[in-house]
C-alpha cells in the first residue's frame, strides 16, 4: 500500500498556495483544481482507512484488558464487523491510487489471423478461435464471428470475434501478440514436430466520443461476400471494405447478408482499430523509460507457447506453464489470464503517482 501521505499533503498545501495567486493562468487554475479534487478524494478515504484501523486498535485493546467472557464475546464480534469494514475501505483506497485500465469494461474485437506455419497455422488459429469461444461462454459472455475467411482445408486465414460482457476487454487484452504451437500436423508423415503461429489482436470497442472520423477521410468498396460455396455465397454486393486513409487501417465485414449491416459493423471496428492504436501509441510512450510490456498489445511479442505433445501451456508474460493444454484449449483459461491480471496490478503498483512527480 501506498506510504507517501505526508508527501500528498505537501502536494496538497503547495497546490493551495498556487490558488491563491491572482496570477494564476486560468488554464494552470483548472489542472491545479483538478489535481486538488483528485488528492482531496485520496486523503479522505486515507483518513476513514486510519479511523477504522485506530477503531480495531481500541478494541483490541479492551480485548487484552477484560477477563469477562460476555465482553470478550462482544469485542470479538464487533472486530470481525470492523476488519471487514477495513478490507473495504482499503479496497477502495487502493483502486484510487492505482485505477484500472479505463477500457478494462470494454466489450472487444478479437481478431486471429494466421502466422508462419502454412496450413498448419490455419488450423492453429481455427483451434484458438474455439478456445476464445469457449471461454466466453464460460464466463457468461456473448461471443459472435464478425467476419471470417477460411482456407481450403478447412483453417482460418482471418477471423474476427466479437464478445460482449462484463470486463472483457480487463480479462482479454493480455492476449495480444504472437500466439506459437508445437505439435505434430495432421498432415506430417514422420511423426515430426513442426512450430507454426498465429496472432492475435484484442481491440477495445470504441465509443462514438472515443474516435471522431471525417467521412470524407473513408474509402468504402463494395463486393460479392466469398464462404463455403452454395447458399453461403451471396449473389449480391453485400461485402463492405472501408480504409481510413490518413491512417491506412482497413477494415472489411461480410458475416450479414445486408449491405447496410456490413456498413455499421465495419465502421464500428475501424473505430475500434483507431482506439486500440492511440491505446498502443499511449502505452508505448508511458513505457518508453523501462522495459514493460504486459498489456501493451504489441504484436511481435510472443505471448505463449502451447506443446501439444507434452500437453503444456507456457504464458510468457506471466511466466507460468501448465501441464493441462487439453483443458485449456477448451476454454480453461482462468488461471492464466488471472495471473497475467494480478501481474498487471503490481506493475501498476511499482510506478509512481503522477501527482507526487510536482512535489
Amino acid at each position: 500500500m501506498f506510504d507517501q501521505w505526508e508527501l500528498l499533503q505537501q502536494r496538497f498545501d503547495q497546490i493551495q498556495q498556487e490558488l491563491l495567486s491572482a496570477d494564476l493562468p486560468v488554464s494552470k487554475r483548472s489542472t491545479l483544481q483538478k489535481e486538488s479534487a483528485a488528492i482531496t478524494t485520496l486523503l479522505e478515504q486515507h483518513k476513514k482507512v486510519a479511523s477504522v484501523k485506530k477503531e480495531i486498535d481500541v478494541i483490541n485493546e479492551q480485548l487484552r484488558e477484560t477477563d469477562d467472557a460476555e465482553m470478550r464475546e462482544l469485542c470479538k464480534d464487533e472486530l470481525a464487523d470492523l476488519e471487514r469494514k477495513y478490507q473495504s475501505e482499503i479496497k477502495e483506497l487502493d483502486l484510487l491510487l492505482y485505477p484500472p485500465d479505463e477500457h478494462d469494461d470494454r466489450n472487444v474485437y478479437l481478431e486471429i489471423r494466421a502466422g508462419a506455419g502454412g496450413q498448419e497455422a490455419a488450423l492453429f488459429a481455427t483451434d484458438l478461435l474455439k478456445m476464445y469461444k469457449l471461454y466466453a461462454e464460460n464466463r457468461g459472455w456473448h461471443a459472435s464471428i464478425d467476419s471470417f475467411y477460411e482456407t481450403d482445408l478447412g483453417g482460418i486465414r482471418e477471423a474476427v470475434l466479437y464478445i460482449k460482457g462484463k470486463n472483457v476487454f480487463g480479462h482479454l487484452k493480455f492476449e495480444s501478440g504472437v500466439h506459437r504451437v508445437q505439435r505434430v500436423p495432421a498432415t506430417e508423415t514422420q511423426g515430426r514436430v513442426h512450430t507454426s503461429t498465429a496472432t492475435v489482436a484484442v481491440l477495445p470497442e470504441a465509443k462514438e466520443v472515443d474516435v471522431v472520423i471525417n467521412p470524407s477521410d473513408l474509402r468504402i468498396d463494395v463486393y460479392r461476400s466469398g464462404g463455403a460455396g452454395g447458399q453461403h455465397v451471396n449473389t449480391t454486393d453485400s461485402a463492405v471494405r472501408i480504409t481510413h486513409i490518413p491512417t491506412g487501417v482497413v477494415v472489411a465485414c461480410q458475416d450479414e447478408r445486408s449491405q447496410h449491416k456490413n456498413k455499421a459493423k465495419a465502421m464500428k471496428m475501424l473505430q475500434s482499430r483507431i482506439l486500440a492504436a492511440q491505446v498502443e501509441r499511449h502505452q508505448a510512450e508511458m513505457s518508453a523509460d523501462r522495459k514493460k510490456q504486459v498489456g501493451s498489445g504489441m504484436r511481435a511479442e510472443k505471448v505463449r507457447t502451447y506443446n501439444y505433445p507434452q500437453n503444456r501451456v507456457t504464458d510468457h508474460q506471466a511466466d507460468i506453464t501448465l501441464k493441462r493444454l487439453d483443458m485449456v484449449m477448451e476454454g480453461d483459461l482462468d488461471e492464466i489470464i488471472d495471473a497475467l491480471m494480478e501481474k498487471e496490478r503490481v506493475d501498476r503498483r511499482s510506478q509512481s503517482l503522477s501527482f507526487l512527480q510536482n512535489v
